[in-house]
């Protein structure tokens, strides 16, 4: 995800089906941890886009 951020992605999702685990990458924000969260938003990058964590778990 690393590579990602320095080739400039303002959002990213690394999502873990083991843990239940989420890490979400914004470009010069920390990274953020969340566990089995309900979904994920895509923020103001991609609006109204809303990912069902129910499809992933």
């Amino acid at each position: 995800m690393l590579e990602y951020l320095e080739k400039g992605i303002k959002l990213g999702w690394l999502i873990n089906r083991e843990t239940r685990q989420v890490k979400i990458y914004r470009f010069n924000q920390p990274v953020e941890i969340f566990s089995y969260p309900n979904s994920l938003s895509g923020e103001n990058i991609l609006e109204d886009f809303v990912l069902e964590m129910k499809l992933i778990w």
